[in-house]
């Protein structure tokens, strides 16, 4: 008993967790998928956190520096001591020199302040570099998901009129059966099934690739049980497109991340252009260190030994004069290494001033260069807000369009479905022929297919149009 329960628990479990890995995604879930795995969202949050180090090292650069040395030296013949600065002849020396060096800016025409503002500014135009990539590809899976719901509708019209059709085929079937028809037109009526079969294979291949290219989008392995959640979307409205342009605009202008960043780059350019006039100020810094050293050779005085009266001349008559006082010769002995270390050190303290003369040209060329940024920069945010106000434009346009393409077609379509129905009446009873209607048909599936197509335009560019005006993508 106990593992016939345990089976039926691991059955539903395994159940339940197909059914969630097969559960229809909805647009909402795709966008949250993206933004979480998206590659080019990752890089370009990779991109960010690069420019948060260059910040960190800018302001770090305002502190002195620091650096330590030593050096180790064999030499032989004559040679430099460089702990006593004389040298020696036919002696092979081992010496060691080791010592701390800093430095630090104190003025340098504000180069430094003007690049931790330039470096501020880059890493506030990566955010939103992040923010555009994001909000492509949120567009770029609305479409895509859209595009989904649309096929899936053609697919339901294909298979609504093969059904049909494949009535007919009975019928027309049964009156040639009866003589009441030519076999003509039973063959007629089966090249039109055969066509409407073909219509039908040709949505589910668009569908599939919809579906196929919403999974790309999203960086998915392809499954075959990938599906979308089909929300209910209402008919077109008059009053859903009654926007103003130029209102739209004002708000993307604002808030829209790709006309920030280009604004945020104008503003590194300017900060890059006075780095590059910086150049032609002096540099005033100041320096300090502190030396020590240790050589083999180096010998210190151990003892003194005193020789009583040397002999310090000669009088007039050869005789030798002698000093009242003995005579004091050193003695050497070893010089231990820590104790060189500690004798031998030497510290100082420097300032300093470096005025730019000439440098072939070179301050007025990145001068000139970052003149040229500067100005690309400017036309780039040019650029980038007429491409918006483009978008803007032609996303309203296309919406008024498509929804005049809608009600025509929703009229049309109201007007064909009654043509068809007594036209399919008709042929039931051998009063109209298959060309007619079959051509009636075929005019209906056209109007039908206009009319979905012109409202899930409609739908998308509305969608982008409240997009630009702040509103989070929905369905």
């Amino acid at each position: 008993m106990i593992r016939k329960s345990i089976i039926l628990t691991s059955l539903l479990f395994c159940a339940t967790g197909s059914v969630f890995t097969q559960k229809p995604w909805s647009l909402e879930d795709c966008i949250q998928y993206a933004m979480e795995n998206n590659i080019q969202i990752k890089q370009s949050v990779l991109n960010t956190e690069y420019n948060e180090n260059l910040l960190k090292q800018s302001r770090l650069g305002q502190i002195p520096n620091l650096n330590a040395n030593s050096n180790y030296t064999y030499s032989w013949g004559r040679a430099l001591d460089q702990t006593t600065y004389q040298f020696t002849e036919d002696q092979k020396i081992n010496s060691i020199s080791a010592g701390v060096t800093s430095s630090m800016n104190l003025f340098n025409g504000f180069q430094v302040r003007n690049t931790i503002l330039q470096n501020e500014l880059d890493l506030m135009a990566s955010y939103e570099e992040v923010e555009k990539i994001r909000n492509d590809i949120s567009l770029n899976i609305a479409a895509a998901y859209l595009a989904i719901m649309f096929n899936q509708e053609l697919l339901a019209v294909a298979r609504s009129q093969l059904e049909i059709t494949g009535q007919q085929v009975e019928r027309t079937r049964k009156m040639v059966d009866a003589g009441s028809l030519a076999r003509g037109s039973f063959l007629e009526i089966q090249a039109q099934y055969a066509a409407e079969e073909l219509n039908l294979v040709n949505a589910e291949n668009q569908l599939e690739i919809s579906l196929l290219r919403l999974q790309q989008i999203l960086d998915l392995p392809v499954d075959s049980a990938f599906d979308v959640a089909v929300p209910e979307l209402p008919d077109p409205e008059n009053e859903e497109v009654l926007i103003n342009v130029g209102e739209v605009y004002r708000i993307a202008e604002q808030t829209m991340p790709e006309v920030k960043g280009a604004q945020l780059n104008v503003q590194s350019s300017e900060r890059g252009l006075k780095i590059a006039e910086s150049g032609r100020y002096p540099r005033l810094y100041i320096s300090a260190n502190y030396n020590t050293g240790y050589s083999d050779i180096r010998q210190k005085v151990v003892d003194i030994s005193e020789i009583p009266n040397p002999e310090i001349g000669t009088t007039q008559g050869g005789e030798a004069v002698y000093s009242n006082y003995p005579q004091s010769i050193p003695i050497y002995g070893t010089y231990p290494f820590f104790e060189q270390i500690r004798d031998n050190t030497s510290a100082g303290l420097g300032m300093g001033l470096s005025i730019p003369i000439f440098n072939g040209w070179q301050v007025n060329t990145n001068v000139a260069n970052a003149r040229i940024v500067l100005e690309n920069a400017q036309l780039e945010l040019q650029s980038r807000k007429n491409a918006l106000y483009a978008t803007i434009q032609q996303s309203y346009a296309d919406a008024v369009a498509a929804l005049k393409k809608f009600t025509a077609s929703e009229h049309a379509l109201i007007s064909m479905e009654e043509s068809f129905k007594y036209t399919e009446k008709k042929f039931e009873v051998g009063l109209v022929n298959t060309v007619d209607y079959n051509t009636s048909k075929n005019q209906l599936t056209a109007t039908q297919s206009d009319l979905l197509q012109a409202k899930y335009d409609f739908i998308f560019k509305t969608k982008i149009l409240n997009f630009y005006k702040g509103e989070p993508i929905t369905l």
